[in-house]
């Protein structure tokens, strides 16, 4: 007998959007970055190449990877804070874009 799907599990991860990669994505890679860090840092640079770099605005990418720096899920409303959230908490970020060509093509560098 085939397991029955919901039409949730097949759309994709519970998560703040517009866009899984660029959104939920960012928030995966800003979550990493603290946990290797060991802390939310004080000073904060990223870097957008690629598609991240022309699209960051719109879809909220910065606030994404700002969003998993501070710790917050993939689902957490807050991320749309993300900017007043990291200047409560005195982390100061500098979001730069670069056209540098990429492995792949939703890339960011995090420098702490």
């Amino acid at each position: 007998m085939a397991k029955f799907h919901s039409i949730f599990d097949i759309i994709g991860p519970v998560m703040i959007g517009p866009s899984s990669s660029h959104t939920a994505g960012a928030v995966r890679i800003g979550l990493a970055s603290r946990a290797i860090f060991g802390e939310t840092p004080e000073n904060v640079q990223i870097t957008f190449f690629g598609s991240f770099a022309h699209t960051y605005k719109g879809h909220g990418t910065d606030l994404a990877l700002i969003g998993g720096l501070l710790g917050l899920s993939t689902a957490n409303p807050d991320i749309r804070y993300a900017y007043d959230l990291a200047k409560e908490t005195g982390m100061k970020v500098k979001i730069v874009t670069s056209q540098e060509k990429m492995k792949h093509p939703n890339t960011a560098e995090v420098r702490m």
